[in-house]
C-alpha cells in the first residue's frame, strides 16, 4: 500500500498525486490518496509518497500543514515507514521547494527510511509537473513495487 499524501494550494500536487496513483495502479500497486491528510488516519507503516507544493515564504499549504506539524511534534513510531518526496516550487523564490525539503528532513529526522532521491519540480521549467513526476516514478518504479 502506498499512501499518496498531498500538500496543495492550487491543485498541482493533487494532480500529480492522481497521475502517479494511476501509473502505480497500472503496475498492480494499491494506493490511497490523502488530499486532506490526517495523522490519525494514516498508518505509520508501508510507503508514504509526499507530494507538496510550497506556499508563501517556504511554508506548507494549508491542507498538509496540520499533518506535518503533528509528525514533527508527536511523531508516531516511523521505523516501518519508507518514503519518497516530490517537491513542487517556483525557482524565482529563494524558498524554492521549501515545504518539500522540510518534509523530507522531518521524515528522516523521525526515523522513516527514504526509498530514492527526492524530486524537485520547477514550474518555471516544467509547466506540467505531472510530466516530470511520471519520468521520476518510471525511473524509480522498482522501489515502489514489493
Amino acid at each position: 500500500m502506498i499512501h499518496i499524501i498531498t500538500g496543495s494550494t492550487l491543485g498541482g500536487a493533487e494532480y500529480v498525486g492522481d497521475h502517479l496513483s494511476d501509473l502505480l495502479v497500472e503496475q498492480g500497486v494499491e494506493t490511497t490518496i490523502h488530499n486532506q491528510p490526517d495523522i490519525s488516519q494514516i498508518k505509520a507503516q508501508g510507503t508514504w509518497l509526499i507530494i507538496t507544493s510550497t506556499h508563501g515564504a517556504g511554508d506548507y499549504p494549508d491542507n498538509i500543514e496540520p499533518f506535518m506539524t503533528a509528525l514533527k511534534t508527536a511523531p508516531p513510531k516511523m521505523s516501518d515507514v519508507k518514503f519518497a518526496v516530490i517537491a513542487i516550487g517556483d525557482s524565482s523564490y529563494d524558498t524554492f521547494c521549501g515545504a518539500g525539503k522540510e518534509a523530507r528532513a522531518t521524515l528522516l529526522d523521525i526515523g522513516a527510511e527514504e526509498l530514492c532521491p527526492h524530486l524537485e519540480i520547477d514550474i518555471l521549467e516544467t509547466p506540467v509537473p505531472e510530466d516530470a513526476a511520471e519520468t521520476w516514478i518510471k525511473h524509480n518504479i522498482a522501489v515502489f513495487i514489493d
